[in-house]
């Protein structure tokens, strides 16, 4: 059975348990402050680089996406944040590549796992320190962070596909077509002189082959 403090013990111990509270209070009075004056101190807040606050899309040096639609980022979220949208166009080159025409996120959902952006092999996606996204709407949050291409650049490829196509078919026809054929030189024709000459050198032989005929038929 615990032992009944006096009335004297009891307020020594109150003392000591106030002492001990103040001891702990002026300790953390004299410590330097860490508390930052958000928003009043935007430009000097430090913010950790490892912090992950929102998805953005990042340019070449030409100022262009660098995303080229793989997927692989979207396959890989575990929350389906990401959709992308892309289609098939022809190069100048002839070549066939797919184009990003949407790439949709959705800040809402996503939970800042960064497996997008390990799984992309391009660099193409970061998350930045920004944090300041409060929206009074959900549907808000859901953005579009590439640079559709222009009606122009899509009229291009366009006409990049019908330039390839007809290459094909002018190709296709000609290993189709059978071969011509070789044109032969006619014999050239022997000139009057040339002919006079072969019948004159002819008709002695002709008359000797008379000759022995009627030779053989008397016998």
């Amino acid at each position: 059975m615990a032992k009944e403090k006096s009335y004297f013990g009891g307020a020594i111990e109150g003392i000591k348990s106030l002492l001990t509270g103040m001891d702990v209070t002026m300790g953390e009075f004299i410590t330097p402050k860490v508390t930052e004056q958000y928003p009043e101190n935007r430009k000097t807040q430090h913010v950790s680089a490892r912090h992950r606050g929102t998805l953005v899309m990042l340019k070449d040096s030409n100022g262009k996406d660098k995303c080229t639609a793989c997927t692989l980022c979207e396959k890989s979220c575990p929350n389906g944040t990401i959709k992308i949208t892309s289609t098939t166009v022809t190069t100048a080159e002839g070549k066939k590549k797919k184009l990003l025409l949407d790439y949709q996120y959705d800040l809402g959902d996503c939970m800042f796992c960064q497996l997008c952006t390990n799984a992309c092999n391009f660099g193409a996606i970061a998350f930045v320190k920004d944090f300041e996204n409060s929206v009074f709407s959900r549907n808000s949050l859901v953005q579009h962070l590439n640079t559709p291409p222009t009606d122009e650049e899509m009229r291009q490829y366009e006409e990049n596909a019908r330039i390839a196509e007809a290459k094909a078919a002018e190709q296709a026809a000609k290993l189709a077509a059978p071969a011509a054929p070789k044109a032969t030189t006619p014999p050239a024709k022997e000139t009057a002189p040339a002919a006079e000459k072969k019948a004159a050198e002819a008709k002695p032989q002709q008359t000797l082959q008379a000759a022995k005929t009627t030779n053989k038929t008397k016998e």
